[in-house]
């Protein structure tokens, strides 16, 4: 069984946002903590992004932030990125597509979270 635990902090970018043509920037910082019993590389990423109009978005792609990086038991890989909404509220959830050092492929789950301009949720 694997056990990778994904953790995330956001916020809002406004110096990267103009508010007046619906543009609304956000940093994600995520946190991969490998707390199996075996290494295990990450290999693809799938986001999906909801915006406040429930427009949705799929990116999929190699590694994350151009790496592809191999947690042993008890090690956490860092990195941050960021995205653009047109709405001031949305969500992104997804997946870590990864595989264990014995060869078994499995996604890590990534829970959905809220990136929200401050004040927009009451």
């Amino acid at each position: 069984m694997n056990h990778i635990a994904v953790l995330v902090t956001t916020e809002y970018l406004p110096r990267q946002s103009d508010p007046s043509q619906g543009k609304h920037a956000f940093a994600y910082h995520i946190q991969i903590v490998n707390r199996g019993c075996q290494a295990a590389r990450l290999l693809s990423r799938h986001w999906i992004i909801t915006d406040g109009n429930s427009r949705v978005q799929e990116v999929r792609g190699p590694g994350v932030v151009g790496e592809t990086p191999r947690l042993e038991p008890g090690e956490t890989h860092q990195y941050s990125s960021s995205v653009m909404l047109d709405t001031e509220v949305g969500t992104m959830e997804g997946s870590y597509q990864m595989i264990s050092d014995d060869g078994e492929s499995f996604d890590a789950e990534i829970p959905p979270f809220l990136l929200s301009v401050p004040g927009a949720v009451h």
